[in-house]
């Protein structure tokens, strides 16, 4: 089959291989065809090495596409099956798992460490434990979700990773409430899952917060009642909300920077919830007088906090309810070969989410 492979950590290109094979199918394992994938910031920072990810990997996390076969000991899905591909799966047993934050399980994490693929050149790693930048992978079974037959691939791949993120970061971690004011600090994909949850829960001003006009434009279309440049949100802190701040800010850019300008935003006891996967090394610091005077709430939020399955359902019956609109953040479309197109739109800022769609094997 063919692959997108990124052969060292730091280039900014990836190479189209045929040839590839996805290895590691025995029980407990899912063989899945990948029908679409979406690139997310994620893989970017996977590519600079921001995230940790060892090389060389084929990127993707977001997908959705058709099980072809099962292993032993598999009875949750079938071959025929559309799923999607959760990339952080639950053991179920682990404490996190036992208190309903499947979220912080580890299990998804070491099997991050697994090659899932293999080429003429060697072995190869598959971002998050997936790699679904791949007409098809080999998966654990607890990674295949089923979803509804009438939901499109794209849309499914969506909420395997960046809505489900953002969505439950307004409704799960910070737990918007209605009426209150609201600041999102970064319109991608993500962002926009939490400008439409935080819409979800009733909130009276989202004022979206990025330097790209388009996605400016963007957040308005999917709910913000304002939105800004980054050099503008004082300006938007003393009209919205009379120099308070906010009730909640989220970051979701992933830097210390865009933190400490969330930070500045939030009113004395609002809520400051992070959202953005950054670097290790890059510290976020507070003082300890601005820390307990202010009284600010800072809420990490990973993968949208909480039980995915049960974010996954809540999104899925949204959606069929018209309350979030998923198909109109994909922006843009491309095969599998056009990959590095779909990087450039994404650097630019010219897409919200790009949906690689596979061809036929």
């Amino acid at each position: 089959m063919r692959a997108v492979v990124q052969h060292k950590t730091g280039e900014d290109r990836l190479d189209v291989l045929d040839g590839v094979e996805a290895v590691g199918f025995g029980p407990g394992k899912v063989r899945v065809r990948i029908r679409a994938a979406g690139l997310c910031h994620s893989d970017l920072s996977a590519m600079s090495g921001v995230l940790p990810q060892p090389a060389p990997f084929v990127p993707g996390h977001e997908g959705a596409g058709e099980v072809t076969d099962v292993g032993d000991g598999v009875t949750g899905v079938r071959p025929g099956d559309r799923v999607l591909i959760r990339w952080l799966p639950s053991c179920g047993t682990c404490p996190a798992c036992r208190r309903g934050q499947t979220h912080l399980c580890m299990a998804g994490f070491l099997a991050s460490g697994t090659a899932g693929f293999r080429h003429p050149g060697g072995e190869l790693f598959g971002f998050a434990g997936t790699g679904t930048f791949a007409e098809e992978v080999v998966i654990g079974a607890g990674s295949a979700v089923p979803v509804p037959d009438d939901m499109p691939y794209d849309v499914a791949a969506l909420i395997g990773c960046g809505v489900t993120t953002g969505l439950g970061a307004a409704l799960n971690t910070a737990k918007v409430e209605p009426g209150s004011s609201v600041a999102v600090i970064g319109c991608g994909g993500v962002g926009i899952g939490a400008v439409q949850g935080t819409r979800v829960a009733g909130a009276a001003q989202i004022v979206a917060v990025d330097p790209v006009a388009a996605r400016r434009e963007a957040a308005l279309r999917f709910g913000a009642t304002e939105a800004v440049a980054p050099d503008a949100l004082d300006d938007a802190v003393a009209r919205v909300t009379g120099g308070e701040g906010f009730d909640y800010a989220f970051e979701v850019v992933g830097t210390s920077a865009t933190a400490r300008a969330a930070y500045r935003a939030t009113r004395r006891g609002g809520a400051l919830c992070v959202v953005g996967a950054g670097a290790a090394d890059d510290y976020f610091q507070l003082s300890m007088f601005e820390l307990f005077l202010d009284e600010k709430r800072i809420l990490p939020s990973m993968y949208g906090g909480g039980d995915v399955l049960r974010s996954y359902e809540r999104t899925i019956a949204l959606w069929r309810a018209g309350r979030v609109d998923l198909a109109g953040m994909i922006t843009h479309r491309v095969p599998l070969a056009s990959v590095n197109d779909a990087l450039d739109q994404m650097r630019t800022g010219e897409a919200l989410r790009t949906c690689i769609e596979m061809e036929e094997i």
